[in-house]
């Protein structure tokens, strides 16, 4: 059973009580994998409304974060409607997530990864989206130097430092830096987010993180190792 179709029974068994979308996250224990994509798709829906309008490259972005088969678009775009018409707000929204995965920050850290991605898929990082990626954050309580990253990933010609990228300071000796970017790995790889109990169909969020941070050491390694090598004594 795909989980679309999974999807497809969670919003049967809403519409058949009655109820509105955003009293899915109030579940005790609802899947994690339909939960996180849920929560991917109809804050997606809601960001929609930040810059005024859904873009076709917004919608394509949908289509990449979760690779989505022409037989399940359906039902990504019943969450997708559903959300979008519910009189609640965002901030709603995002409370309810947030006490959903409040003891895996991890997962609200992934959930904002796949914001952006949506946010940035026409090129354009608009102020209303900006606003509402940054409350979103602050509800999560993602740590601002985590969202910086985020943002920066996202956004061409951001990051320019590859010592951001892994959090560091520039003057970190060489053996604290590998052991960051090791631990960084282990925490960024993509059999972690399925470990985690998230959709494989997302998996291409930590594979960009992943790119992101092994640049990065390869850049401060670079820079570093003939340093060492021609220090007095080596």
């Amino acid at each position: 059973m795909s989980i679309w179709t999974r999807i497809s029974e969670a919003i049967a068994a809403l519409v058949a009580r009655g109820e509105s979308l955003i009293a899915f996250f109030d579940w005790r224990r609802p899947e994690r994998s339909v939960a996180f994509t849920i929560a991917v798709v109809s804050l997606g829906a809601k960001m929609a409304k930040a810059d005024g309008l859904v873009r076709p490259a917004e919608v394509a972005a949908f289509r990449r974060v979760f690779q989505l088969a022409p037989k399940d678009e359906a039902a990504a775009a019943r969450v997708f409607n559903l959300a979008r018409q519910d009189v609640a707000g965002f901030e709603a929204y995002a409370s309810r997530i947030a006490r959903m995965f409040e003891t895996e920050p991890e997962v609200l850290e992934d959930v904002l990864e796949g914001l952006f991605e949506i946010a940035m898929a026409d090129g354009r990082y608009h102020e209303g989206e900006e606003g509402f990626l940054r409350r979103v954050g602050e509800i999560f309580r993602v740590p601002a130097a985590a969202f910086d990253l985020i943002e920066a990933r996202h956004l061409e010609g951001r990051i320019s430092d590859p010592w951001q990228v892994l959090g560091l300071p520039r003057d970190t000796d060489f053996a604290t830096a590998r052991a960051r970017w090791r631990e960084l790995v282990r925490a960024t790889h993509p059999d972690r987010m399925i470990a985690r109990g998230l959709p494989v169909e997302t998996v291409k969020l930590a594979t960009t993180r992943l790119a992101a941070i092994n640049r990065a050491w390869e850049e401060i390694a670079a820079r570093t190792v003939p340093a060492r090598a021609a220090a007095p004594g080596n």
